[in-house]
């Protein structure tokens, strides 16, 4: 659990944090399975909204326990859009005790890559970092040319480069890879977008079919950017192999709750691991930065909260508070899912057949010692 000893309820942000910090805990509970020792594990993924860039005066203290208890409540965690300063990643491992691990990526440069990093958080008790680490680097492709000559020609890469990482848990093993996918034009088509998501299935998708690979269980998650399950950027995850839980496939994952941004797409090995059926989308809206507390909040937006850029008094000043509260939060919902992680059962069931096997071969045949020629 998180470390709660710097709060104090002598101020009245304290107060007031620690007072929605017991309403979270409380959803937390009602709507997300309890983390088992050894039998489940939850992962999730976490697109948090720039985090931790200084627009709208930058997050409030009290916005940090919140990431970290949503966090804490899962056993690990892939997260998109880490700001290139790493403070925000600090000031969380800090909350949550130095039992958690943190991995990431340089961030990437260029104009479409926004200087991000992409990042997984994990509770060292419950996973282990199996050895494998990568930027996904696209290979170039065989292309015929004018001439008729077969050469190999680069490929465009990601706009940010997808990590992945080899994660151990319990009897399960996986390679997990986040992204975050080129938006694009506002259109649930945009050809970029399709194509990014296109490579980067294909490419995860024969590690799953290759028996040298680390672990032939793939699991691809983080911000598609797709805007629903019928659109071609989801087909695109699903000509690769990829199977996405029928649980998350309609379930929004944005703010506004009209898009199907983030995914968690596997291709997995079906002896060789579990889902339990149990996933979903926490609204945390629903504990913290609530419609009814803008009032709460107003003195602390500054005359931004009140007038536009150009000094003209805003119609509804609750537009600006509804644009704050997701540079506090996110503009996205953490989506999770449970993996079981315990084969023992399987495991002692397979032993016992074999040994009865081994039992019905020997019955039949008459007894010899083995000394004997």
């Amino acid at each position: 659990m998180p470390f709660y000893q710097y709060l104090t309820n002598k101020l009245p942000d304290g107060a007031r944090a620690i007072e929605r910090l017991l309403a979270l805990r409380k959803q937390l509970r009602e709507e997300v399975p309890l983390r088992t020792q050894d039998s489940t594990l939850l992962l999730a993924t976490w697109n948090i909204r720039e985090f931790d860039s200084p627009k709208f005066g930058g997050r409030l203290p009290e916005s940090y326990y919140y990431i970290a208890e949503i966090i804490a409540h899962f056993d690990l965690v892939a997260v998109q859009e880490v700001y290139k300063d790493l403070e925000a990643l600090q000031q969380i491992q800090r909350i949550l005790g130095n039992d958690w691990k943190f991995m990431f990526t340089d961030e990437t440069m260029g104009a479409a890559g926004n200087k991000e990093r992409l990042a997984f958080i994990y509770d060292s008790r419950k996973v282990s970092f199996g050895g494998l680490a990568s930027e996904i680097v696209l290979p170039p492709k065989m292309v015929l040319t004018a001439e008729g000559k077969r050469e190999l020609q680069p490929v465009r890469q990601l706009a940010r480069s997808p990590f992945a990482v080899g994660f151990r848990s319990g009897w399960t093993n996986f390679i997990l890879t986040t992204v975050h996918i080129y938006y694009g034009e506002d259109r649930p088509d945009d050809p970029l977008r399709v194509q990014e998501i296109q490579e980067i299935a294909d490419f995860m998708s024969k590690k799953s079919d290759d028996p040298t690979s680390w672990s032939r269980n793939i699991i691809l998650l983080g911000d598609f950017n797709i805007y629903s399950p019928e659109d071609v950027t989801m087909q695109a995850l699903i000509r690769a192999g990829f199977e996405v839980s029928p649980q998350l496939q309609f379930v929004p994952s944005n703010f506004g709750q009209n898009r199907t941004y983030d995914q968690i797409a596997f291709k997995v090995r079906p002896d060789r691991f579990e889902r339990t059926g149990r996933a979903g989308v926490f609204n945390f809206s629903r504990t913290v930065f609530r419609d009814e507390d803008e009032a709460v909040y107003a003195p602390l937006l500054g005359e931004d909260y009140l007038k536009n850029k150009s000094g003209v008094p805003r119609k509804d000043p609750g537009t600006y508070y509804r644009q704050w509260r997701t540079f506090q939060m996110s503009d996205h919902l953490p989506m999770w899912v449970e993996i079981g992680i315990d084969f023992s059962d399987a495991y002692l069931e397979r032993k016992l057949a074999e040994k009865q096997e081994d039992a019905r071969g020997i019955a039949g045949k008459p007894f010899r010692h083995p000394l004997l020629p």
